[in-house]
C-alpha cells in the first residue's frame, strides 16, 4: 500500500491500523511462486489489485474481534468475512487467497508437470 508491505498484524490494535490504512483504498497484492527440479528452477509473480470500500471503525473492530484478520497479511481475509471490504479486484483472486492457480499451473506445464490438463490451457 503506498509502497509498505503490510504483512500479518502483530496483535488486534495492529490489524485495526492496518484495515485503517486499507480502507477506501486500492493496494497490490503480490504473490511468488517458484518451481524446482533438479539445477532448474522457474518463478512467476502475481499481482492483483484490491480495492476496499470504505469501512467504519465499528465494523472494523467487530471483524477484528473475529480473530479472522490475526494471522492474515494485510489483516484481512478474502475468502472470508473481508470478501465484503472490496469494491473491485483485479487480477488473481487465488493469488490473493495465497496461491496463484494459473500462474502456479503454467510453471508446472514448463516443467511438463501436469501435462494431462495441457488441453484446458486456455
Amino acid at each position: 500500500l503506498a509502497g509498505e508491505i503490510l504483512g500479518k498484524p502483530d496483535n488486534a490494535e495492529h490489524a485495526q491500523r492496518l484495515l485503517r490504512a486499507l480502507s477506501g483504498k486500492t493496494h497490490e497484492v503480490l504473490t511468488a511462486v517458484a518451481v524446482a527440479c533438479r539445477q532448474r528452477m522457474e518463478t512467476a509473480l502475481s499481482s492483483s489489485a484490491v480495492e476496499f470500500r470504505n469501512l467504519d471503525d465499528a465494523e472494523i473492530r467487530d471483524y477484528v474481534a473475529s480473530r479472522e484478520p490475526l494471522d492474515k497479511a494485510g489483516a484481512y481475509a478474502i475468502q472470508g468475512h473481508a470478501a465484503t471490504f472490496v469494491r473491485a479486484l483485479t487480477g488473481s483472486y487465488s493469488g490473493i487467497m495465497g496461491l496463484p492457480l494459473i500462474a502456479t499451473a503454467e510453471l508446472l506445464w514448463r516443467f511438463d508437470i501436469a501435462s494431462n490438463f495441457k488441453g484446458s490451457r486456455d
